[in-house]
């Protein structure tokens, strides 16, 4: 992901340049490894910090300890790579999940494609795909903290690229014959933060929109990565669009380059590490709105944000609750990757006082309260309904008919 270095910068991004690379010495490693092991026996910063400033010095083990940090909140998702990784918070923030980057790196590569460019390297989880795709990679970044990183991380893992200190804005300008940087394929990760704050406006994110637009253009191959809230519209023609959760989560959005697009839009889950696509060539309109009946079917924060719900809605034989809200209903089960689905028991106005006694009645102490098209505020609500009963139940509180409406669920 592209940085922008602010003037007051250098003097920082030239430590921590220095912290990593005494971390990346035998010394530093020692440290690290000495650092994981206070981690994982719940030793106290304050002890934790004096043990290794004892052990290895102030200026090896104070950047241990925060990397031993930073390596536990990445094991999730980097498994056995972690401990050969270096990362920082923001890079690690940054970083995009190793398994969806393989993915990404698979379709850019498709067809025997040998090179490509990560448009803004971070810590190096793109390039690192890449490379492990077998492509001869260049990795660029005006932050001489994510060259660093990504250096290290490449070579750790015994894989190689070359790393460039080069301006994104200028090579993709300097595009030509459907190439950048003098490779076929690109993925671009443009900043969407900055001072801690997301950027919301697509022309304020690092490189801005119009540099993403100039990319698609030029190299049909590319792929870039986008905000999942990124307007419909901004999308543009012959560019497919894909929206992708993990566990329930939405992660991110991704617009495919002319060259590899090959629908209209694209909702992928993955759960339990399988994946599931989801593709149609045009806008599927909205799904019919009926009563809910025997289950209550809630998409996949991808379906809904790739605008896919009525694709759903038909495959299910499903309806809709209401016309603005994203709740399918039906007379049977769904067995299906895209939507979590809850047998209801009870449709009833919604009001507090006759929902708890409604619970009391079945012996429900314990309830998931879900929410879309209101303003109740889940945690408030489960505080509320909470009894002595031993049963448990799911709230879904919406609107049917544009009506306030509560619909009891089994768990």
């Amino acid at each position: 992901m592209p940085s922008q270095v602010r003037a007051e910068q250098p003097v920082t991004a030239a430590e921590t340049v220095r912290q990593l690379r005494a971390l990346a010495t035998p010394e530093g490693t020692a440290a690290l490894a000495r650092a994981g092991r206070l981690l994982a026996d719940r030793t106290d910063v304050v002890t934790a910090l004096s043990r290794l400033r004892a052990e290895f010095g102030a200026e090896v083990g104070g950047p241990a300890w925060g990397v031993a940090r930073q390596r536990e909140k990445a094991r999730p998702a980097f498994g056995a790579d972690t401990d050969r990784l270096l990362f920082t918070g923001d890079t690690l923030e940054q970083a995009g999940r190793p398994e969806l980057a393989a993915r990404r790196a698979a379709r850019l590569l498709a067809g025997g494609v040998a090179d490509a460019v990560d448009l803004g390297c971070a810590s190096g989880t793109e390039t690192i795909a890449l490379a492990r795709a077998g492509a001869s990679v260049v990795a660029v970044d005006r932050d001489p903290v994510a060259r660093e990183l990504t250096a290290h991380n490449v070579a750790a893992l015994g894989l190689t690229a070359q790393v460039r200190d080069a301006d994104v804005v200028e090579l993709v300008a300097a595009a030509r014959d459907g190439r950048v940087a003098d490779c076929t394929a690109a993925v671009l990760d443009p900043a969407r933060r900055a001072g801690g704050r997301r950027i919301l406006d697509p022309d304020g994110w690092s490189p801005p929109w119009s540099t993403v637009t100039e990319l698609l253009d030029r190299v049909p191959r590319s792929v870039v990565k986008v905000a999942p809230g990124l307007d419909h519209d901004r999308v543009p023609a012959g560019v497919e669009a894909e929206w992708v959760s993990v566990g329930g989560s939405i992660v991110e959005a991704l617009l495919w380059g002319r060259g590899l697009s090959s629908t209209w839009r694209r909702a992928t889950v993955v759960r339990s590490g399988q994946v599931h696509e989801l593709a149609v060539d045009a806008d599927p309109g909205r799904a019919p709105v009926a009563a809910p009946r025997g289950w209550l079917h809630e998409p996949d924060p991808a379906v809904i944000r790739s605008g896919l719900v009525a694709t759903v809605a038909e495959r299910l034989g499903a309806t809709l609750v209401d016309g603005q809200i994203a709740y399918l209903t039906s007379d049977a089960p769904a067995d299906s990757p895209w939507v979590s689905s809850y047998r209801v028991t009870d449709v009833l106005p919604f009001s507090v006082k006759r929902l708890k006694a409604l619970l009391r009645e079945r012996g429900i102490g314990r309830v998931v309260v879900k929410k879309r098209g209101s303003a109740v505020e889940p945690e408030a609500l489960v505080k509320q309904l909470r009894g002595k009963g031993e049963g448990r139940a799911v709230v879904v509180v919406t609107r049917v008919a544009d009506v306030p409406t509560v619909l009891l669920c089994e768990p």
